[in-house]
């Protein structure tokens, strides 16, 4: 009589339940399979871990983009007539989806590392395919994805049968390795210098004064910019209905004053047709308050907040008076008035008058306008002039322009050299304490920035690397992942080649000839529990799939 081992409960197996149930909703154990992926899916992994890349060059797009989210907004703002934060919803929406693409990401990983047939369910294909965006990639951590990477290659090409295959992977595989490993020989940037050829400290100008800290362009927030170690100011002026030159960045004053409730039926008039006594006559300071643009009015005293609610729409000729007490440099932007509007045509006229009555110091102003700029010349010869445009070198020289301002992102590196003929150069706007370490190591002379109490700390570049250092760093990068990656690739050789040499099948056939039948038996309910044969796995489902019970999903299986 042969006496059986009983039959025992099946391992539960609650990792691999999760893992192909919440990946492909397939949490019974007939619904697994170990067979090879179908090339539907197969496509559908490529969508997903493409999805994910580019999901993930988006979200870094911006965060680096931090710099120019007052920009962004002010943009919207000019489109829809409302201010509000439009970076929020974009990078919240941008993380959420980018942790459940990377969610799904893991767990095809897993499915791959654990043999599991890949199958998304639906409802994970619809979000996938929205997904979209492009971008680069940052060199050291792509590299060190695809060494991580090289684990699951290495058990694909390891465990194929098929030689064609097992080519294509590794050589597709080597493929990017070997781009990756020379992608540093396309990478240059101002930072990679030696320490002696660092230039001088970029001076910085207060954009609208300190909008961070206080509301833009008013007394206030000029005030700030000077505690921030400021070397100049600088503002958007507009011609009021009176002939006053005043400062206002918007073209009407529904942002940043109380317009809509001393004049509701003017609110959506241009600025420039407020006389000088209606405009002073509003608030510039409550808004900033109530929308907490930056997050910083928690932070404030009751004294301080009370200085913030009572500003008033501040005049050109009130912020050259501040320059010239701390001899600071002025710049600003004029706006034309509208073609109806009493000083169309008299309005540089009327600003130059200004300047010249604040007195202000004629060195410290610097001119950007081309209208009349030789009368200028003419009338005030001691003023700075600047352009807005890029010209010939000669052409500057010819209109007596000494100082350029431009966009940072309008500026190239054969730009900056535009100071060795006595041309220097500000940028705008800078607010990110990386992006002004990029252009010190440029060589720029002076930038503009809406966030000098940022900048102020930064008193050396954030990294600063000799091209010796940056190429050691480069070859060790590259010389270690290659080690790892081979050492992945003969470990996994070798952990496959001993799997293959155990063929459940051989020993159980081989055993019928030496044992007895008892052994012979036991070994072939031991090869059930194995899961080495389908047969038997077939046969002992289809005897416990009525004990089958589930309390949240169906994981357990009872003794038969």
């Amino acid at each position: 009589m042969v006496k059986h081992q009983p039959l025992q409960v099946y391992e539960r197996q609650l990792c691999l339940s999760c893992l192909t149930g919440i990946y492909g909703c397939r949490w019974k154990r007939y619904q697994r399979s170990h067979d090879d992926t179908t090339k539907w899916e197969c496509l559908w992994t490529v969508i997903l871990f493409g999805t994910f890349s580019l999901l993930l060059v988006w979200f870094y797009f911006w965060w680096e983009a931090h710099n120019d989210y007052n920009e962004f907004n002010w943009f919207l703002y000019n489109r829809s007539g409302e201010w509000s934060d439009g970076t929020v919803p974009i990078l919240a929406t941008t993380a959420a989806g980018l942790t459940y693409i990377a969610f799904l990401v893991i767990l095809a990983l897993c499915h791959i590392a654990v043999g599991q047939q890949l199958n998304l369910h639906w409802l994970h294909k619809v979000p996938v395919s929205f997904f979209t965006a492009t971008g680069p990639f940052l060199h050291i951590g792509a590299l060190a994805a695809l060494t991580a990477l090289a684990w699951l290659v290495a058990g694909q090409v390891a465990r194929a049968e098929k030689t064609r295959f097992q080519i294509i992977v590794l050589l597709i595989y080597l493929a990017v390795l070997l781009s990756l490993y020379l992608t540093p020989l396309s990478i240059s940037s101002p930072c990679i210098m030696e320490r002696d050829s660092l230039k001088a400290r970029p001076v910085v100008i207060g954009h609208q004064g300190a909008p961070m800290l206080a509301p833009e362009n008013t007394l206030l927030s000029f005030r700030r910019a000077l505690q921030m170690n400021v070397s100049g100011l600088q503002a958007e002026v507009a011609i009021s209905l009176d002939g006053v030159p005043f400062l206002m960045r918007d073209r009407t004053l529904r942002r940043t004053t109380d317009v809509s409730r001393v004049f509701p039926e003017r609110q959506y008039e241009d600025a420039s047709f407020f006389n000088w006594t209606d405009l002073r006559s509003l608030n510039a300071g409550l808004w900033f308050l109530k929308d907490d643009p930056y997050w910083v009015v928690q932070y404030m005293s009751e004294r301080e907040r009370w200085m913030v609610g009572n500003q008033t729409v501040c005049s050109l000729e009130q912020m050259l008076q501040l320059a010239a007490r701390t001899n600071l440099s002025a710049l600003f932007t004029l706006r034309r008035p509208p073609p109806d509007h009493p000083h169309h045509l008299d309005w540089v006229n009327l600003t130059l008058a200004t300047v010249l009555h604040s007195g202000i110091a004629q060195n410290l102003v610097r001119w950007s306008e081309d209208w009349d700029r030789e009368q200028v010349r003419l009338e005030a010869p001691g003023f700075q002039q600047i352009s807005t445009k890029k010209q010939p070198l000669e052409t500057l020289h010819k209109k007596g322009i000494s100082k350029l301002l431009l966009r940072y992102n309008q500026a190239t590196a054969r730009d900056v050299t535009y100071a060795a003929g006595n041309v220097s150069m500000t940028l705008y706007t800078v607010n990110e304490p990386w992006l002004y370490s990029l252009l010190w190591c440029s060589g720029v002379q002076s930038v503009s920035s809406e966030a000098p109490q940022l900048l102020k700390k930064v008193l050396s570049p954030l990294w600063l690397m000799s091209p010796d250092e940056y190429c050691l760093i480069w070859v060790a990068t590259d010389l270690i992942s290659f080690a790892l990656v081979l050492g992945i690739f003969i470990f996994q050789k070798w952990r496959m080649s001993g799997m293959r040499s155990y063929n459940p099948e051989q020993i159980m056939l081989s055993a019928a000839v030496r044992r007895s039948s008892r052994d012979v038996n036991i070994m072939k309910e031991k090869l059930i529990f194995s899961g080495k044969s389908l047969f038997f796995q077939f046969c002992l489902y289809a005897g416990l799939c009525a004990c089958l019970h589930c309390i949240f999903v169906p994981l357990r299986l009872h003794d038969s």
